[in-house]
């Protein structure tokens, strides 16, 4: 039996589902229609860069770091471009195994490898780091053979830091390493962090640190079209980096190599200012160190050698090395009784060579001539007895008064970072730097030894040479200045860096003038004329003998019977010329005993240099090294005549 078709039926499921198809069609064609119109309208603007970022790369260019000159415009700290090996540790699978096949194709050393886990150690995995530097063509063309070897390894060109002469000036000029973690965490708070994008190195010392701002630049941006790959195709725009200025020290290079060469091998500090200006004219510091080590990242074994050795190369012992003054604190005790009318010039002191405090005697040197004082022969023939009675007269307190505005003491304010104040004592200081209640308490007994430089004074050098430029100049006070100008990089124009306004201390003209009367005396007759005899000038200075350890009251200091390191120090201050003086400097060898004979002969030939233009001789040179230039010197030679610049290491 033939079933009929319900035609009707059939056509009216046929038509719903024609109905339910279109209308999921359209839906479908409206959610793609509402999803262009997000994607095109909504968020074109956001999407259209995020395509632009994919097609694009923005790449820092790293600005060349500023040129550090002398006041005479020779170069002390440059740039140079050269090929380094890098490796990327993220993505190399084996570190050591390819270092080692990488040492088969270009030589790397114990000591570059020993660098190179340093540097890993401080940086991230997927920052490119140098295994070696400074590769010669072949060793680059010989590697450029071999890459396809080395996934994650690549040559890069990098500037270099240099420092033509090494070791000379070094704690003053500083040096530059790679960004640590503390400094990439303080950069990345500032305002400066997008300036130093790319940048992996920063000043760590001297100048280069205090004037990183100047020095640094402004980096520049790159952009470029980069494949799927992200390869780079092309430049697409371009903005450049502006070069770091150029910074000038007041820094005289040849008087500065100078001292360098006459301390030699021995330890010790000078500073020499223009009493006029406050202008450093030398800052040395000895021992010294290369602070070339220091460019690429400095390997364990030179870091241990210089950290580790007792004469402490790294302490700049200008600014940061504090020692008790000794008997060149004797002009400004003099200067301090004739302004607070403690003492007058024509008061007399009998010196028998030695005063008695108590049941506790305070000695005098053996060679001291002792007898009837005033201020002019206590200050030519140094005589103890008549500065202890001083201090014992004056007090600690307004010992403390008189010389903290002269600058014992104090932070100097000079340009560079890193420097300490010492210790000018005071009740009030010993009050706050001890716990215990018998230690706070001052014993009258403690000021005596102030009187002629010990106790509890130490000072730097820097402190002592800016007091000596004070008295030097009638009281008025110059903070120190090392950086005179800078020059911008793109326009080439100089900028004078404004000095400081100079401070008036008030001395009374008539005061001034005895003591500096009495400095002269010193040169002529005292205990550094035999240094100064046959100057073609009049200078004025005074000589010192510090202890570095304490000497128990019934024993005798012999030199010979105490270690090198234990010994006292030999210090001088002095100016020239003495009646119109263009150079003030304190300087101080360390364990090296009386300073007529090892500090005084080295003030004789930075004024020889600065006032006459004169060189010493080889062999003035080396008795001036060796201690046993307190002769009269030889022929010197015209700094003209002098080879320069020096021989570069």
């Amino acid at each position: 039996m033939t079933e009929l078709r319900n035609v009707e039926a059939e056509l009216t499921r046929f038509r719903s589902r024609v109905v339910v198809a279109s209308i999921a069609v359209v839906l479908a064609f409206g959610l793609l229609a509402s999803r262009l119109v997000y994607l095109q309208i909504v968020r074109h603007e956001d999407l259209n860069e995020q395509a632009e970022n994919n097609r694009t790369a923005v790449v820092p260019i790293v600005p060349n770091r500023g040129l550090i000159l002398d006041r005479n415009g020779i170069v002390l700290a440059t740039n140079y471009s050269a090929y380094t090996l890098e490796i990327t540790p993220s993505k190399v699978s084996n570190l050591e195994e390819t270092i080692d096949e990488l040492s088969g194709v270009i030589e790397i050393q114990a000591r570059e490898r020993r660098r190179f886990k340093k540097l890993l150690e401080e940086s991230k995995s997927f920052e490119s780091m140098p295994i070696r530097t400074r590769l010669s063509d072949e060793e680059v063309a010989r590697f450029a053979a071999q890459r396809f070897r080395f996934p994650g390894v690549d040559i890069k060109a990098r500037l270099f830091r240099n420092y033509p002469y090494g070791e000379l000036a070094s704690h003053v000029i500083g040096y530059i390493g790679r960004i640590n973690q503390n400094e990439k965490e303080r950069i990345e708070d500032s305002d400066d962090d997008d300036n130093y994008k790319g940048t992996e190195y920063i000043g760590k010392l001297g100048v280069e640190q205090s004037f990183e701002q100047q020095l640094h630049g402004i980096t520049g941006v790159e952009e470029v079209e980069t494949s799927a790959g992200g390869r780079a195709v092309r430049k697409l725009a371009s903005k450049p980096a502006t070069p770091g200025n150029t910074v000038v020290l007041s820094i005289d290079i040849k008087l500065q190599k100078l001292v360098e060469d006459m301390f030699g091998e021995r330890r010790g500090a000078l500073v020499a200012l223009d009493p006029n200006t406050g202008e450093v004219l030398a800052f040395v510091s000895k021992p010294t160190f290369d602070p070339n080590l220091f460019v690429d990242g400095i390997d364990s074994e030179n870091w241990q050698m210089l950290n580790e050795s007792i004469d402490k190369p790294l302490l700049n012992r200008a600014l940061r090395g504090t020692y008790p003054p000794g008997s060149t604190y004797k002009p400004f005790m003099a200067m301090a009784a004739l302004q607070t009318g403690r003492r007058s010039a024509t008061a007399l002191v009998n010196d028998p060579g030695f005063f008695m405090f108590g049941n506790h005697r305070f000695g005098s040197p053996e060679n001291e001539r002792g007898g009837i004082m005033d201020m002019h022969r206590a200050l030519v023939e140094s005589s103890n007895v008549y500065f202890y009675t001083l201090a014992n007269d004056l007090g600690v307190d307004a010992i403390h008064d008189f010389m903290k505005p002269l600058g014992f003491g104090q932070l100097t304010g000079i340009d560079i970072l890193g420097e300490v104040r010492g210790v000018l004592p005071s009740q009030a200081w010993k009050r706050a730097a001890y716990k215990k209640p018998e230690q706070q308490k001052w014993y009258a007994g403690e000021t005596i030894s102030l009187g002629i430089g010990q106790g509890y004074n130490t000072f730097t050098m820097l402190q002592l040479a800016q007091a000596t430029a004070t008295l030097a100049n009638e009281g008025i006070k110059h903070k120190p200045q090392l950086v005179i100008a800078t020059q911008d990089a793109v326009s080439r124009s100089k900028l004078a860096v404004p000095a400081a306004p100079a401070v008036d201390l008030g001395y009374k003209a008539e005061n001034v003038a005895i003591v500096r009367k009495a400095l002269v005396g010193v040169t002529q007759e005292g205990t550094s004329a035999r240094v100064f005899a046959g100057a073609a000038y009049l200078s004025a200075g005074k000589t010192g003998t510090a202890q570095a350890v304490t000497i128990g009251q019934k024993e005798k200091y012999v030199a010979a019977k105490i270690e090198e390191h234990l010994r006292d120090h030999a210090l001088y201050m002095a100016y020239a010329p003495a009646d119109k003086p263009q150079i003030a400097l304190a300087v101080i060898v360390e364990n090296a005993g009386f300073g007529a004979a090892s500090a005084a002969p080295i003030a004789r030939r930075v004024f020889d240099y600065v006032l006459q233009g004169q060189y010493p001789n080889a062999e003035d040179l080396l008795a001036v090294q060796e201690g046993k230039a307190s002769a009269p010197i030889g022929k010197p030679r015209l700094a003209r005549d002098v080879a320069w610049p020096p021989a570069q290491p």
